[in-house]
């Protein structure tokens, strides 16, 4: 079968246990984000992580190493900000997306090498296994906290102000989710591309939400969609010498305008 022949490469192997990680943890952070009303909190953290990758190759140090920081930092300013200015919190992801837009343009240039440009789309098929064992560690680690904080992050994403009330550690529990949301992308630039990340997150959530009558079970079908994107991506990528990421956001795009149309009055 074409399908069992895909992976008996080495690398496609590899692809796919890597789809599997990335495939389970951005729907996990996808679906709070998408609930709290900040989609675009993935937008803003990717793009300042694909600065740190610039950064990274600029200093000649490991790419993935300054997308991580770059993110964690912009994930901390974002919170930061948000606080500042409570009543307009769509302005810290504004002034985030606007800074790594601008680090990420400046230190671009200077790169060396095609480098750069595989983290803007990804290059999930050419991991090493170095970069695989990081990918499944740091998505255990995300996994097992989101895991732990279920509930607080549940009603935090529907009520911030009564889990206030309820003695949630509120601004706790969305700095951690922030750095949670950070590491996700870090992980996932080398992968799916710091540009695709984002959508990663919200669409198989979209999709989710059109047949689920519940959270947990909207983040359930949420994972199985980001994980049909994700094989569907790679199977279209290796027999049409497609962009996996590229691949990956199309085929979840056509699915969702196709649950829209099925279902339009969900």
């Amino acid at each position: 079968m074409l399908f069992l022949e895909l992976f008996s490469f080495e690398f496609m192997r590899r692809a796919l246990l890597a789809a599997l990680c990335i495939s389970i943890i951005t729907p996990m952070i996808g679906q709070v984000i998408v609930l709290k009303r900040m989609s675009t909190v993935g937008d803003a953290l990717s793009h300042t992580g694909l600065a740190g990758v610039a950064i990274g190759l600029v200093l000649g140090f490991n790419p993935i190493i300054g997308a991580f920081a770059a993110a964690i930092c912009a994930g901390l300013a974002l919170e930061l900000i948000r606080r500042r200015f409570s009543w307009y919190a769509e302005l810290s992801v504004s002034i985030t997306l606007s800074l790594g837009v601008g680090l990420a343009a400046v230190f671009s240039g200077m790169a060396p090498g095609a480098g750069f440009y595989n983290f803007l789309f990804g290059s999930i098929v050419a991991i090493s296994n170095g970069e695989l064992f990081s990918i499944a560690m740091l998505s255990i680690i995300v996994v097992g906290i989101t895991i732990f904080l279920y509930r607080p992050l549940l009603h935090i994403a529907f009520d911030e102000e009564s889990a206030v009330s309820a003695g949630i550690p509120v601004n706790t529990i969305n700095l951690i989710f922030t750095i949670l949301t950070a590491v996700a992308v870090a992980i996932s630039a080398r992968t799916v591309g710091a540009l695709i990340i984002s959508s990663l997150m919200v669409i198989p959530v979209a999709c989710a939400m059109q047949i689920s009558r519940g959270y947990k079970e909207n983040l359930i079908y949420s994972i199985m969609f980001a994980f049909l994107f994700t094989m569907a991506g790679l199977i279209l990528s290796f027999y049409f010498n497609l962009r996996p990421g590229g691949a990956i956001v199309l085929i979840g795009i056509a699915v969702l305008v196709l649950l829209i149309i099925v279902r339009p009055r969900r």
